[in-house]
This record gives structure tokens, sequence and C-alpha cells, in this order.
């Protein structure tokens, strides 16, 4: 370590060298490089924390760009992990950095996060939310929590030193129809930044022992009114004892109708002339889209659900689950004998097997 590069940082008597150390010998995991990953990462980064795991399998495109500042548009398309990777390193070449170029799953979420001290959940998802937590208190990790809406986010930190869980404040996921969906409602630009960079500092916080954790305290921020208001809440004794992860981690519909996992949509794409209509915006079908899918915004449904062939079954897409989800639950309603299939994870696992236009 070379003094000098911190020597702003380590001269603060609060601080100091010893904290210094502690950041260096540090290994933390961010689950996310998008609008709450990059401030996270590009700030760990820069003061001296050891080694930064980033965890994400997701493509940059344009609509990224007015929020995730790390990416430029001759990236758009490429590895958001390679991408960050690369710059993370030409700004300090002394951290270790670790790319796990996959979405956080079930099946390997264990796996990676013993291997760090702890975890920073820049996503924007309650199932990955959940595992989070889970896998988190199961290992015992402290997690450094953050939320997006419009002009509004949060911070919290859950699983610190015997406090509060994730699940503590939100006991169970919420419905399809209850998720505000980012994609639609929009987030402004600037406000991932500020929130990831609070992120940030509870993150260096917990690392060092600086300071006053935001441990049972949810931090509520409006940019609207540049105001912040701390909310209390208490930990529940069972949320503690977590021994092992949940059969899934998936948002369901209410109605009595299937769902599919992509691979298993992946391989009857290629063996059958299905009807997959991809249900997100026109912007972002024509960023990029699954090949020989139809485009049917969920805004425009009650218009175009009576041209839908109900007599073949119907596949349900879009970005993550969410929508087509309430897409499916409207068409249900208006066709109850339909065959209506939701494609679990929507693109964000689909890209992982399906070629794209």
């Amino acid at each position: 370590m070379n003094p000098e590069r911190y020597q702003r940082q380590t001269i603060l008597k609060e601080f100091g060298p010893q904290a210094q150390q502690k950041l260096l010998e540090a290994k933390v995991l961010v689950v996310g490089a998008g609008g709450l990953g990059v401030p996270v990462l590009t700030y760990l980064n820069a003061m001296g924390v050891g080694t930064l795991g980033i965890v994400d399998a997701d493509e940059i495109s344009l609509s990224n760009l007015h929020r995730q500042v790390l990416y430029n548009e001759e990236e758009v398309g490429q590895s958001k992990v390679s991408v960050s990777l690369k710059k993370l390193k030409d700004q300090n070449s002394g951290t270790n950095l670790v790319a796990h170029d996959t979405f956080l799953t079930r099946e390997n979420a264990l796996r990676i996060v013993k291997e760090y001290d702890l975890v920073v959940d820049a996503t924007d998802n309650f199932p990955t939310r959940y595992l989070i937590n889970d896998s988190c208190v199961i290992l015992k990790k402290p997690i450094i929590y953050g939320a997006l809406h419009g002009f509004e986010g949060q911070v919290s930190v859950f699983n610190h030193k015997g406090g509060p869980t994730y699940r503590c404040l939100f006991p169970s996921m919420p419905s399809p129809e209850e998720i505000p969906n980012c994609n639609e409602h929009g987030v402004l630009g600037i406000v991932p930044g500020i929130i990831g960079n609070l992120q940030a500092l509870e993150a260096v916080k917990v690392l060092t022992g600086v300071g006053e954790v935001l441990s049972g305290k949810l931090l509520l921020f409006n940019g609207l009114a540049q105001s912040f208001q701390k909310i209390k809440f208490s930990a529940v004794p069972a949320n503690l004892k977590i021994q092992a992860l949940q059969k899934e981690y998936e948002l369901h519909c209410k109605s009595d109708t299937a769902t599919i996992a992509a691979e298993a949509f992946e391989k009857l794409m290629k063996t059958d002339d299905i009807q997959a209509i991809d249900v997100r915006t026109i912007q972002e079908y024509q960023e990029f889209h699954i090949k020989n899918t139809s485009h049917c915004p969920l805004a425009e449904i009650e218009d175009w659900k009576m041209a839908i062939d109900f007599s073949k079954p119907i596949y349900l897409i879009c970005q993550s689950g969410i929508r087509s989800q309430k897409a499916l639950s409207i068409l249900h309603e208006y066709k109850p004998t339909a065959i209506l299939f939701n494609v679990n994870g929507g693109i964000n696992k689909l890209n992982t097997y399906v070629a794209k236009y």
C-alpha cells in the first residue's frame, strides 16, 4: 500500500492508518454493476478496499448511460462486469478485482457470498434482495442495502452484529401488482449516484468501525425536497435464525396460470413455432429483443388483447418477469380458458440462453 495515495483520509484522526489497513484487508462483494453498483465500486476501489467482487451478467444498454456513469456509448452491448473490471483496474491497480459474470441465484449465492466479509446489495429486484438477505443471515455477513424509485432512495445496513435483517423491515415479498417498475416509472439519473455513495460510506463504516452504522435505521432520501428522514425498526428474532435457502426466489402471479423457466423456454423456441409476446416499452424492445417474439407494450394491453390468438399457448416476456406477470393477470381475467405462461426472470435470464436482435 502506498501511504501517499490515501494520505487525505488517513490524516483524519477518527480514521487514521489503522482504518486504512482494515480496508486493505477487506473483501467486499457488490451485487449489481448498474446505477447503484457503479458509485459503490468506484469509491470503494478508490478508497483502497483490498478485494472487490462484482456480480452481474447484464450488458450495457443505451438507456443505462444517464445514470451508470462508468460506461460510455462505445461500450453499449458489452458486458458490464468486463468493462467495469478494466476501468476499475485502471483507477486502482492495487485492488484485487474478482469478476462473477453471472446473476446471483439460489444455486450459486452461498458459494459466492461466503468468500467475502460484506455484501453490498446494488440490485433492482425483490427476488435477489431476499436471496441476498437469506444467504447473508446463513453465513453471518452484513448487508449494505440501497433502493431507488423516481426522485427518492433508501439506505440501510442489515444483519450487522445481531441487528435487524431485510426481512425484519420487509417480511415477505410483495405481489407483482404491488411493485413499481423502474423501466416504466423511471429514476432521475443523479439519484443512484447519491444513494450508491451513501452505501459506499456505510460499507466503509462497517469495515473500519468508524462512525455510527445505519443498523436498525432506514434512511429515506427525497431528491425533490432535498430532505433526509430516518425510520427506526427492530429485529425479529426468527429472522436471524434462517439456516437454509428457500426452494425458490421468484415473484408469483395470483392467477392459476403457469410459469416457465428461461432454460425450458429456450429449448421450446428451438423446437416449436410458439406465440411469444414481449410486453416491454417500445424503446426497450428496439434496443434489443428475443428473436421471433411479437411486441405488445403492457401500457397498451387493453387495446391489443382482442387481437391475440388465444387458441395457441401464449408466452409473456418482460425485462425481469414483473410486467409480464401483470400482463398475464390481465389476459387471464379477459380469457380465463387461455393457456398462459410467464417466462421467469424475463430478459435478464433469457439473455444468457437465447439469441437476440
